[in-house]
């Protein structure tokens, strides 16, 4: 069976990940993730995905290598990286209440062996409830989502915070666009179940 490698350290990711039921290793990449001048969110995205499946991949030729990259846009404007801690992340959903943001899901496959390359960003449209201070400080202190971008896990408590959500695949929200990356495996000759080749 062909090598499997995540090139993350993100826990959403190895979560996601497994439920491809494929053994894979997780190795976390040694990329600078600051935004470039001028980069749009979703350029920014794709770049680092790529540079991350590269970095593991450039010690690993023959595994096939899988990075991905998230970045959130509000009215357009970039958020910059994930919250960090608890004051950020109030003005962050502050900032989404009643509004639309869209998040941009990178995809990377490489392996350098036979110069297998699949890349995708996939989006998702999420539009928040209007939030009050009492719902937000009892969302943040419940559910502590300072690792992630937007500062809402949808796949946790965060989805009370949500109105809709409008994408063309719910794992990409969470930080893994699971059915672009079954595509790509099937491609690369390692389908999840056997007959998807």
């Amino acid at each position: 069976m062909p090598e499997l490698i995540l090139a993350s350290t993100s826990p959403y990711r190895r979560e996601l990940l497994q439920r491809l039921r494929l053994p894979f290793e997780v190795v976390g990449p040694q990329v600078d993730e600051t935004p470039l001048e001028g980069e749009t969110p979703a350029a920014a995205a794709a770049r680092l995905a790529r540079a991350k499946a590269e970095a593991v991949a450039a010690g690993r030729p023959g595994a096939l290598v899988v990075g991905s990259d998230q970045t959130a846009t509000l009215d357009g404007v970039a958020i910059l990286g994930k919250p960090g801690g608890h004051e950020r992340a109030r003005a962050q959903l502050r900032a989404a209440s009643g509004r639309e943001m869209v998040f941009h899901t990178a995809l990377a496959v490489v392996r350098r062996s036979d110069g297998f390359a699949h890349e995708q960003v996939v989006e998702t449209r999420v539009r928040f409830r209007e939030l009050s201070d009492a719902a937000i400080e009892a969302y943040l202190l419940a559910e502590r989502p300072y690792d992630c971008a937007g500062s809402a896990k949808a796949e946790g408590l965060g989805i009370a915070l949500l109105a809709a959500l409008d994408g063309p695949d719910p794992t990409a929200l969470i930080g893994l666009p699971l059915i672009a990356l079954t595509d790509a495996l099937c491609r690369a000759g390692l389908p999840p179940l056997r007959g998807l080749e």
